[in-house]
């Protein structure tokens, strides 16, 4: 619940729009009751044949004469106590008596007063004739239904624009969190977690933000403003109706409980569904080459049946909250039905000892008093819908808030130190790294890269080439021990200062699916387009991308699959030349490029490399010979040697 009341704060930041949404809800539930009891003069007058004016000039004077009444009876009745002489069971009666003058007379009191505030406005604005009075209140409720349906949608809109605001902001939020992750915590989410949060996650959440600032201010007045009416004629037959209130909130509890869990179990599903969805889809050519399709259409079915089943749940739960929010609706007009009936057909203002009104009840009050319980019972009905919104969102903001407050692992420092370019010297100082805590990848590693030194690293799969890497460009941090950057831990730089000082380029070439100037732009998005025809020619990609129809406006498809995979890698060149950084990171970046374009790309390669440091990844002899230093990783350990000594070996 904290995170979804932090969600809500988050939402009150747009005040404005909220004070304005509950003004209207405000003026809706106002003119719901309002349209009530103008049925009081309508029934009055037709029942009646008498205009508004005579029917408040009559109840002004019932009301002084009955006043006055009072007033000489409970002088006589003073009198006699006073007087003493009375029996005890006489004087208990004619206390009681004079107790029971005295409330009356507060209700004459109070419709006496209101009587005479309403008489000029009825003498100077409504007619005279039963009949045009009727029709002046019918309109009158006509265009106050209209403006409360104009309210109604502006206290909806007002709503709805901070929902999808918040909803805006947490989805922004949830994206930039992905980007500044290390790539531990990252994978524990992975892609299609990601996805699923910033899709439904982050509707669930608006959805619960919409209900709270919409139906559960709208509904719960309209409520009030019903069961205050119903009040103003008998508080005491109101709370007489109210006596099923408690055991339905109590169902109410326990139904809020299964609806929340239901709604826990429809998220984990939701992410599940994602992951197997994006998983099978994205390695889809390797399900084909497998003929692994039936097992990946099972698994998605599974997966699509378990939502299902949980979808069910959920749509049960939701399903009775409506007759258990009825219950209390039809209990209460059922119960004033049977009470209200049996006071007006009395005459009684009592039952089972237990006084009900101050005096017996007219056929138009009762009526009156009945479409106030039946208008309280419209809003109450509907919050079942606002408990289950409320639920979604409460599990909505659980899943998303925790993991907009998972802090990354690469920290930057408050004033990160910023170095001047080039660098002198790249530095491990007794460096050791784990992925999961466990399995050490790297022990102890010292190692020292100087500026324009070419370096390749070699070695058995798993060994921790690719670690090194991810150590010089940070991303990740060290488990003991610093690489440093001029003598300054890389922990103390600016991430954004470490890495424009690096291009790299891997073996797994990521393109986006747009076209190949965006694709080789992503390098220096300032470059000119002659910039980027330069830094294509220098990859050697130049030609293909001419060949095009479209040429450097060709788009590439997701991931690049338009291209081949010598394309693509030529394009990732490209764009790490394009960057012109001062360390160039090479992780095997020309598997899959044919012999002779090879030879082009190393030329280029050649030229490229000098005044910048390289480090390379790689098994292909080419690419050794652009080495200046061989680093020999095998299973944790690094043995730093000149390339000569190696093509010795």
């Amino acid at each position: 619940m904290k995170y979804f009341l932090r969600a809500l704060r988050d939402a009150s930041k747009s005040w404005p729009f909220l004070v304005g949404a509950f003004l209207c809800s405000a003026g809706v539930a106002g003119l719901w009751g309002a349209n009530i009891a103008a049925l009081f003069p309508i029934i009055e007058v037709t029942l009646n044949g008498e205009s508004l004016q005579e029917w408040n000039t009559s109840r002004i004077e019932d009301a002084e004469k009955r006043l006055k009444e009072h007033a000489d009876e409970i002088t006589q009745l003073e009198e006699q106590l006073a007087g003493g002489g009375l029996p005890d069971a006489d004087r208990i009666a004619a206390r009681g008596r004079v107790d029971s003058l005295i409330l009356s007379d507060k209700g004459d009191v109070a419709i006496l007063t209101s009587a005479r505030w309403l008489q000029p406005w009825l003498e100077g604005y409504l007619p005279r004739d039963p009949f045009q009075t009727v029709l002046l209140v019918v309109v009158l409720i006509v265009v106050s239904t209209f403006l409360k349906h104009c309210f109604l949608l502006t206290s909806t809109m007002l709503v709805s624009y901070v929902a999808m605001g918040i909803s805006r902001d947490i989805r922004t939020r949830i994206f930039n969190k992905a980007l500044e992750l290390d790539r531990t915590q990252f994978m524990r989410q992975g892609s299609a977690g990601f996805m699923a949060q910033v899709t439904h996650t982050a509707e669930m959440l608006a959805g619960g933000i919409t209900t709270v600032y919409g139906g559960a201010v709208t509904e719960p007045l309209k409520i009030i403003a019903c069961l205050t009416g119903a009040f103003c004629i008998s508080w005491q037959l109101t709370l007489a109706c109210l006596t099923m209130a408690p055991v339905v909130g109590f169902l109410m509890v326990w139904l809020n409980r299964q609806m929340r869990n239901v709604s826990k179990n429809i998220l984990s599903q939701a992410l599940g569904f994602h992951h197997v969805m994006l998983e099978a889809l994205n390695n889809v050519l390797t399900v084909q080459a497998y003929t692994m399709e039936p097992f990946e259409r099972e698994r998605f079915r599974e997966s699509t049946t378990k939502m299902m089943r949980i979808g069910m749940r959920h749509t049960f739960f939701r399903a009775l909250a409506n007759p258990i929010t009825e219950i209390l609706g039809i209990g209460m007009v059922a119960t004033s039905i049977a009470v209200g009936a049996w006071l007006v057909i009395n005459q009684e203002t009592q039952i089972f000892g237990i006084t009900m009104t101050d005096r017996p009840m007219t056929v138009p009050g009762i009526m009156v008093f009945f479409g106030m319980l039946i208008g309280a019972a419209d809003p109450v009905r509907k919050l079942s819908g606002v408990i289950t919104g409320i639920n979604v969102g409460i599990v909505g903001a659980q899943s998303l808030y925790p993991l907009l407050d998972t802090p990354s692992k690469l920290r930057e420092q408050p004033n990160p130190l910023r170095l001047p370019s080039p660098h002198r010297e790249i530095r491990f100082d007794k460096v050791s790294f784990s992925y999961d805590g466990i399995d050490t990848v790297l022990r102890e590693v010292d190692l020292s890269i100087n500026f324009g030194e070419r370096v390749a690293i070699v070695g058995p799969n798993g060994g921790g080439k690719s670690t090194l890497i991810n150590l010089i460009c940070r991303f990740y941090d060290p488990t003991k021990g610093s690489v440093l950057l001029d003598g300054v831990p890389l922990s103390n730089l600016a991430l954004a200062d470490l890495r424009r000082r690096i291009a790299i380029v891997t073996q797994q070439t990521e393109l986006f699916n747009e076209t190949i100037l965006y694709n080789i732009r992503y390098g220096r998005w300032d470059a000119t387009d002659e910039e980027i025809e330069a830094a294509a020619r220098k990859a050697r990609a130049h030609d293909f991308i001419a060949d095009f129809p479209e040429g450097y406006k060709t788009k590439v498809g997701p991931n690049g699959f338009r291209l081949s995979g010598g394309q693509r890698q030529r394009i990732a060149l490209a764009r790490a030349f394009l960057r012109d950084a001062e360390i160039l990171v090479l992780d095997e970046a020309t598997s899959q490029i044919d012999v002779a374009s090879e030879e082009l790309i190393h030329e280029a390669l050649t030229r490229y490399v000098e005044n910048r440091t390289v480090i390379m990844i790689t098994h292909r002899p080419s690419t050794l010979a652009l080495a200046d230093t061989i680093l020999q990783v095998d299973h944790g350990t690094v043995t730093k040697r000149p390339a000569a000594s190696h093509q010795a070996a």
